[in-house]
């Protein structure tokens, strides 16, 4: 809730939100260079909610189809809730929560970012040309999101559809309750693997330290190959040799059924 305005001395003026969660300044900072439908945002002296509110009247208000954001500084919540085809690259890192609950867009990270890049994303593109930390990709629902380093722990948690493609290692519990949709992984993966996943697949070219709960290996077959291909040959990323893919072993969808002893040993 916000406070009334106060007027008397010592007091705060203008409105102001006692929980903290609102920037004082709610305004676009109208600052970005626009030219035809592309536009050149400096964000090195906005806050987070002012770079999202010029990102949204970039697009919403002046027609723009394509921005370069400068100077992002490694803050968390950028380019969040965009629900509309574009394309923005990004000259720097990020932090936290970026480009979470988008729908259409194309990102193009020139660096790297925090936690929980692309959480819930519905439909678009995030290429991401460094390393991302934990739960990349959280409760992923489609679209492609392509990390060309390093991701951290619990990438994939929740997965809901989608594709989520590693250039480099995967940290522990990759694939955690993982529901539907892909990832293919070209180095190594940590332990706990695919842990009670429900449906999907995991592509890995490296060693996987050790597989979940009802993670089992499955047969590559050729509409797989087909498709690592196909999505390799878009983003421009060199395909190691060869794959094993592992899926949902089934055993945990009937749990409930199971007679205690049963339940032991699937876990």
């Amino acid at each position: 809730m916000q406070a009334p305005q106060e007027e008397s001395a010592g007091k705060r003026t203008g409105k102001y939100d006692v929980r903290g969660l609102a920037d004082p300044d709610a305004t676009a900072p109208n600052t970005a260079i626009v030219t035809g439908t592309t536009a050149e945002l400096d964000a090195a002296e906005l806050s987070t909610r002012q770079i999202n509110l010029e990102l949204r009247r970039l697009l919403h208000t002046e027609g723009v189809t394509e921005i370069t954001l400068h100077n992002p500084r490694a803050r968390h919540s950028i380019a969040v809730g965009l629900l509309l085809r574009c394309r923005i690259k990004i000259e720097g890192s990020l932090g936290y929560f970026g480009c979470g609950i988008i729908d259409g867009p194309e990102i193009h990270i020139a660096g790297r970012v925090g936690w929980s890049v692309a959480e819930n994303m519905m439909s678009g593109v995030v290429v991401i040309d460094k390393n991302a930390g934990s739960l990349t990709g959280a409760a992923f629902r489609g679209g492609d999101l392509v990390v060309r380093g390093h991701v951290g722990a619990r990438t994939g948690i929740d997965q809901k559809g989608g594709t989520i493609i590693v250039g480099g290692n995967a940290g522990s519990m990759t694939g955690f309750m993982m529901q539907r949709g892909r990832q293919i992984i070209c180095g190594d993966v940590g332990h706990g693997m695919g842990d009670s996943m429900y449906d999907g697949s995991i592509y890995v070219a490296g060693k996987v330290a050790s597989l979940g709960v009802d993670c089992v290996e499955a047969e590559m077959t050729d509409a797989d190959n087909e498709l690592i291909d196909r999505k390799f040959a878009s983003y421009r990323i060199d395909r190691p040799d060869s794959f094993r893919k592992f899926v949902c072993g089934r055993k945990l969808w009937n749990y409930d059924n199971l007679e205690p002893n049963e339940r032991k040993l699937v876990l």
